[in-house]
C-alpha cells in the first residue's frame, strides 16, 4: 500500500525533478501513514532517493528502455503500481511525464491532477492545490478514484530531505512491443537544459541578431542558468526551436526568469507564467511584459546586460 513514485533519469543519472517527486511522495505517505517505493528506469546511484525519503527502489535495468516511450513507460508504472498496491502515484509535470500520465490513469483506472503545488490538504477526500487558467490562479481538486495520480509542477514543493535507507529490488516487467521506433537522439551535452534550470536567461529580437547571443550566453553562464528565446527568435532561425518557451513551446517554472528584449506576447507569458520570479529588461516601457514581471528595468539590454554581466562576476569573485 505505499505510495509509488516515478522518478525520472536521464543517461543514468537523476533529475532533479526526481528528487521533488520523491519529497512530495514522502509528504503524502506520512498522511497516509505508509511508505514510499520508487520505480527507477536504467538510473545510477538509486540510494540517493533514500535523502528524499524513498524505502524501496524497484530498480528497472534494460537496455532497450534507455529511449523514453509514454505507452512503454506507463505500462511499467501500471505493472508496480499494482505489484504494490498503491493507491496514489506521483509523477512530475515534465513534458514527459504529462505525456505518460493519461495512459497511465487508463491503466489503472485512475484520477488525475496535474500541475499541483501543495501536498494534500486532506487525505478523505483526497484534495490537492492546483494550478489553472496557465498559472493565473489556482483550484483545489478531489480525486475520488480508488487510485490516484498527483503530477507535482516543477519547484512547487521543493526538496526536502529525509533520512531514510532505500532498499534496492531488482523489477523485471514484462515490456511489450511499441510501434515507436527512436532513429537517434541529440543530445546538449555542455548546457543545463530549460526543463531542469532553477534559472532561464530568455531573449527576443530585441536583440537585434543571432550574432548578439553571446552576451545572453555570457549572462546564463554567469548564473548557470538555461538560455532560451522567444518564439520569433526561433522562427527567425536565430535560435534552435529546442530553446523556444511559451504556451506553443517549452513551458517554464523556474525560480527566476529573465526576458532580454522580449515584449510579451500573451502566448509566451502563459508558458513563462509559473516561473516564480520574473525580470524584464526592454527598452520599451509600455511593453506588455512589464505588466507581469516582478522586476523591471527599462533601458537597451546592448548597456544593461554587459553591466549586470560584469556586477555578477565581481560578486561571486567576492564571495568564493
Amino acid at each position: 500500500m505505499s505510495v509509488l513514485v516515478y522518478t525520472e533519469s536521464e543517461q543514468g543519472s537523476f533529475k532533479k525533478a526526481a528528487f521533488e517527486v520523491a519529497s512530495y511522495a514522502k509528504a503524502v505517505a506520512d498522511q497516509l501513514g505508509t511508505s514510499v517505493t520508487a520505480v527507477a528506469i536504467n538510473a545510477n546511484n538509486t540510494s540517493d532517493l533514500g535523502k528524499y525519503g524513498v524505502s524501496k527502489v524497484l530498480n528497472v535495468s534494460q537496455n532497450d528502455l534507455d529511449t523514453f516511450n509514454a505507452s512503454v513507460y506507463a505500462n511499467i508504472i501500471e505493472q508496480a503500481a499494482k505489484q504494490e498496491g498503491s493507491k496514489v502515484v506521483v509523477l512530475s509535470s515534465s513534458a514527459n511525464s504529462k505525456y505518460l500520465a493519461p495512459i497511465l490513469a487508463i491503466g489503472l483506472d485512475a484520477g488525475y491532477a496535474s500541475n499541483v503545488v501543495e501536498a494534500p490538504s486532506s487525505t478523505s477526500p483526497f484534495t490537492v492545490k492546483r494550478t489553472a487558467f496557465t498559472n493565473k490562479a489556482f483550484n483545489n481538486t478531489s480525486i475520488d478514484t480508488d487510485v490516484k495520480i498527483v503530477g507535482v509542477s516543477k519547484n512547487a514543493f521543493g526538496l526536502v530531505e529525509s533520512d531514510a535507507n532505500a532498499s534496492q529490488e531488482d523489477f523485471s516487467p514484462s515490456v511489450p512491443s511499441s510501434g515507436v521506433t527512436v532513429e537517434s537522439v541529440d543530445r546538449a551535452t555542455d548546457k543545463v537544459s530549460i526543463a531542469d534550470a532553477e534559472i532561464v536567461v530568455s531573449g527576443g529580437r530585441g536583440l537585434k541578431g543571432p550574432e548578439n547571443w553571446g552576451m545572453i550566453e555570457e549572462l546564463a553562464d554567469v548564473l548557470g542558468a538555461a538560455t532560451a528565446c522567444s518564439k520569433p527568435v526561433s522562427d527567425l532561425g536565430w535560435r534552435p526551436h529546442s530553446e523556444h518557451v511559451g504556451q506553443t513551446g517549452k513551458p517554464v517554472a523556474s525560480n527566476l526568469y529573465i526576458a532580454i528584449g522580449i515584449s510579451g506576447a500573451i502566448q509566451h507569458l502563459a508558458g513563462i507564467n509559473a516561473s516564480k520570479i520574473k525580470v524584464v529588461i526592454n527598452t520599451d516601457p509600455e511593453a506588455p511584459f512589464f505588466k507581469a514581471a516582478d522586476y523591471g528595468v527599462v533601458g537597451d539590454a546592448f548597456e544593461v546586460v554587459p553591466a549586470l554581466t560584469e556586477k555578477l562576476k565581481a560578486f561571486k569573485a567576492q564571495n568564493a
